[in-house]
């Protein structure tokens, strides 16, 4: 786990097979946060790291309904279409068998942890170690 998450006790994780429905398995919140996608093999892979949530200039959050659950079911990823729908097709193009989604409130009462700001801290410290970024996101 990259040590920049540890701090956010808002947290749990699901596994998705291909056959199964995203929006039945998806245990996310509605808060907001970041997520991370592992392909799980005989090792995880880290595959793709997203956030949700935008800090206003008075401190405040701006949400769009529905939070990180609503993010990771019909954030669009792949094509113009939900990740219900694009998650799968990948997933056998790939021939990825289940995925692990690891998901952290980030911004709440307790921590204000900034969405964007903690997946650019995740995704620099993959980069650092990697030399490049997970193969499921297309830019940063």
């Amino acid at each position: 786990m990259y040590k920049e998450l540890k701090k956010f006790k808002v947290s749990d994780s699901f596994s998705f097979a291909a056959d199964d429905s995203l929006e039945q398995v998806c245990n996310a919140s509605e808060g907001s946060g970041v997520f991370l996608v592992y392909a799980v093999a005989e090792e995880k892979e880290l595959i793709m790291v997203g956030s949700t949530g935008t800090v206003q200039n008075d401190g405040t959050l701006k949400i769009k309904n529905g939070g990180l659950k609503e993010k990771i079911v019909e954030g669009h990823q792949f094509a113009k279409t939900g990740r219900k729908y694009s998650w799968p097709a990948q997933m056998k193009k790939e021939d990825i068998s289940l995925l692990e989604v690891v998901w952290y409130e980030t911004f709440n009462d307790k921590t204000k942890g900034i969405p964007t700001a903690v997946e650019g801290q995740v995704l620099q410290n993959f980069l650092d170690e990697n030399g490049r970024l997970p193969k499921w996101n297309v830019a940063f």
